[in-house]
């Protein structure tokens, strides 16, 4: 059953980039908020515990906002953040893909080490 679920959701994963609107989820961004925590262009946390988002792959940020969505439910694959899991809620799987979608055309400054 486990496996079922996370298979299901990662093959719904795959098409984001081509399914998904960037401009629907910039307005769904802006309308949750994101920035509140994530900061400006969602690239300057208040919090050093908060994730930098801009620039993540589109395909890690829709599935980490299902892991949010699912939550304790499912131990193995919901992640447990009362904040992020009551802004999720509310979204569609279709209204992620778009938020996945915008954030991922952000502009962002990952480090990668060598």
């Amino acid at each position: 059953m486990k496996f079922a679920l996370i298979t299901a959701i990662l093959l719904s994963s795959i098409g984001v980039a081509q399914a998904a609107s960037a401009d629907k989820g910039q307005a769904l961004v802006e309308k949750a908020n994101c920035a509140s925590c994530h900061g400006a262009g969602l690239n300057a946390p208040i919090l050093p515990t908060y994730p930098k988002l801009a620039g993540q792959y589109s395909d890690y940020l829709y599935y980490a906002l299902r892991a949010y969505k699912v939550g304790n439910s499912n131990p193995q694959f919901g992640r447990n953040n009362a904040v992020m899991s009551s802004q999720v809620q509310t979204f569609s799987n279709a209204d992620m893909q778009d938020i996945a979608a915008y954030v991922s055309t952000l502009p962002g400054n990952f480090v990668v080490k060598k």
